[in-house]
């Protein structure tokens, strides 16, 4: 186990591993705070883009970790910053939820309305489109993927906020942003350009910066192997795995992802590191 002294930050997933729907998960709270009083720096990094970094920051707040939404990283706003400063003038149709959409307006970028009809064979016209954007979206309907479609096979780019199967949930994991991926990919015979939550170097890269250190001296921990573990081993951080969210034993083994360790949740990982009693 590494020791404590050595690190200068830990980099937390929020679901599945500090809490799953409104609750905490087991230890989350007391890792957390013990961490912090040894100023050691917490980074909470989620793929989910459903709702700007303050809302999920006063989630945290209210179960009993106070957080600013400056210690919150969204796969949002990492698109939305990039995307502001690198192709700003580009028309961008979003398959994602009403909140993503407010969230990329707010950086200046130009998001397409959707139909008034509500038709379900009627499309924008995707001559119009310069870019599809992938989200999770629970409002997905057939429209939204044909206007993707057409948009894609007339060589609109193609962004994705995460690449996430599905999202842990209380009653059980749901359809995220990496089914819509991988059907756009197989019917347009295009692959995503550009992702920017994890394993993506992008999100990554906001991350070292806002923390003032480097991937040697910091830890990842979350519950998904081809999204937390993978960006954490790639980028030489040690990392954690969690099996309080989507991941089980059986599927560690058969991954080519492996975690440095496998704790049951955030309470196991703080006994091991000696500072949780």
């Amino acid at each position: 186990m590494i020791e404590i002294n050595d690190l200068t930050a830990i980099l937390f997933d929020l679901d599945g591993t500090v809490y799953l729907g409104e609750d905490l998960l087991p230890g989350a709270e007391k890792l957390i705070m013990a961490l912090r009083n040894r100023n050691i720096q917490t980074l909470f990094i989620s793929n989910k883009p459903l709702y700007p970094r303050q809302v999920y920051a006063e989630k945290l707040t209210r179960l009993g970790i106070p957080t600013t939404q400056d210690e919150v990283l969204t796969s949002a706003y990492v698109l939305g910053q990039y995307l502001a400063k690198h192709t700003p003038l580009l028309n961008y149709y979003v398959i994602g939820e009403e909140n993503l959409r407010a969230e990329l307006r707010a950086y200046g970028l130009k998001v397409l309305d959707e139909l008034d009809n509500q038709n379900p064979q009627e499309v924008i016209n995707p001559s119009g489109i310069d870019a599809v954007i992938v989200a999770f979206d629970r409002t997905l309907d057939y429209r939204k993927l044909n206007t993707a479609y057409q948009a894609l096979r007339q060589g609109a780019r193609f962004f994705a906020t995460n690449s996430d199967k599905v999202c842990p949930m209380p009653n059980g994991a749901i359809p995220d942003a990496g089914a819509i991926i991988a059907y756009l990919e197989h019917i347009s015979g295009r692959q995503v350009e550009l992702l920017a939550g994890k394993p993506s170097p992008l999100i990554l890269e906001v991350a070292l910066e806002k923390l003032n250190t480097s991937p040697e001296r910091c830890i990842m921990i979350g519950d998904r192997l081809e999204t937390d573990i993978r960006m954490g081993n790639q980028a030489g951080m040690k990392t954690v795995l969690v099996l309080s969210g989507i991941t089980t034993r059986d599927m560690v083994h058969a991954s080519a992802d492996q975690p440095d360790w496998i704790v049951e949740n955030l309470l196991d990982f703080g006994k091991r590191l000696g500072i949780v009693e």
